[in-house]
This record gives C-alpha cells, sequence and structure tokens, in this order.
C-alpha cells in the first residue's frame, strides 16, 4: 500500500535468480529481451516493466511464460538505458527519479518494438502486458495505438488525459480492491466509463 513514505505501492516481491531462456538485442536506440516460441507464431507480446526495469529476472520469467504459450515476447527497456527503480532507495526521492520516465512518453520506444516485431520476427496480431508503471503504459499504448489488439493492465491506470476511456483495442485492468492510490470508486468508474466508450 502506497503512503507518503513510500509514494509507490510497488513491491519487487521475491525476487528469482532465473536466468531466462531469450536473447537480448537491439532494437533501433533501445535493448530489447527477446524469447520466441519452439514454433512459428505470428502472436506478440509487448512486455512492459515495471519501475524496477526490464532486466528483472521475475518480468523475464513472464516473457518466457507467453513464449511457451505460443507468442513471441519481446520486453524493451522502456526507460532507454536510465537506472531502474531499487527498494533500497530512499522512497521520498521516488517522484524526482520517476521525471525522466513518464510511462505516457513512450511512443518512440513502442514504434521501434511494433516496427520490429512486425518487420524481424513477422508478428501480425500484437498484444501488451504490463505491471505498476507498464501497466499506465499499457493503458497508454490502447488510447494510441489502433494495431496493438489487446492489452493487460496490471496496476496502472492513465489519469492525466481526457480521452483516458477511448480505448483502441479490448483492455483487460486488473487492480486491488482496497487501495488508496487507486481506489476502488476510481476503478469503477474506469469500468462504466469505457463500456461507455465501446
Amino acid at each position: 500500500m502506497a503512503n507518503e513514505a513510500r509514494p509507490c505501492p510497488c513491491d519487487i516481491g521475491d525476487r528469482s535468480d532465473y536466468g531466462g531462456l531469450g536473447q537480448e538485442v537491439q532494437i533501433e536506440h533501445i535493448k530489447a529481451y527477446v524469447v520466441k516460441p519452439s514454433g512459428a507464431s505470428d502472436k506478440a507480446v509487448i512486455v512492459i516493466q515495471d519501475i524496477f526495469g526490464w532486466e528483472l529476472p521475475n518480468t523475464r520469467y513472464m516473457a518466457d511464460m507467453l513464449a511457451a504459450n505460443g507468442y513471441i515476447a519481446v520486453c524493451p527497456d522502456f526507460f532507454v538505458g536510465k537506472e531502474p527503480w531499487s527498494p533500497t532507495k530512499d522512497w521520498s526521492k521516488f517522484q524526482e527519479w520517476l521525471k525522466d520516465k513518464n510511462p505516457t512518453e513512450i511512443n518512440k520506444e513502442v514504434d521501434a518494438v511494433l516496427k520490429y516485431l512486425k518487420e524481424q520476427c513477422g508478428a501480425k496480431r500484437i498484444g501488451t502486458v504490463g505491471f505498476c508503471w507498464g501497466g499506465v503504459a499499457t493503458h497508454y499504448v490502447a488510447l494510441l495505438y489502433p494495431e496493438i489488439k489487446a492489452g493487460v493492465s496490471v496496476y496502472g491506470i492513465v489519469r492525466e488525459r481526457e480521452d483516458k476511456y477511448a480505448l483502441k483495442s479490448p483492455t483487460l485492468f486488473i487492480f486491488a480492491e482496497n487501495d488508496n492510490v487507486i481506489p476502488l470508486d476510481q476503478v469503477n468508474m474506469c469500468f462504466f466509463l469505457t463500456l461507455n466508450n465501446l
């Protein structure tokens, strides 16, 4: 649960020592972790990291699970080389750290990844899944990119846009019921207004 001493509800949880099945690649100006299924596939998922970054083994494990289920999975470094948050940092400095890592300023990175998936991997059906910071980014992408066919935002919501309910693709939002950062009434409003925009 977030509070003034800890303004972000993210918790690294049990950090695994998982090594990953994929490989790191360079996609234009960003690095990415890419894992492909054992058979041919034209389905892909962009896995969007939380504040702990694209190299977190837990996030790569999620990408590997998607590949095991027939999807090309790519986890780009949406922080573009900037240092991810560490649980050992002073939470009172979190907002300052976040200033140059806005989850609604990722168009250049999304465009590069979409081009890579379409041209290098043959992806025709692309979705997103994002966690916390990445959940906000997933919501943002669903507002702007009709070629993204589906999204899953795990604990993240765009608040500052007028069109925040005008989704271009089906998006599943997963929230906590009892939370001060994203209260249940805001979740219900998101659900209600999104349905009205369909």
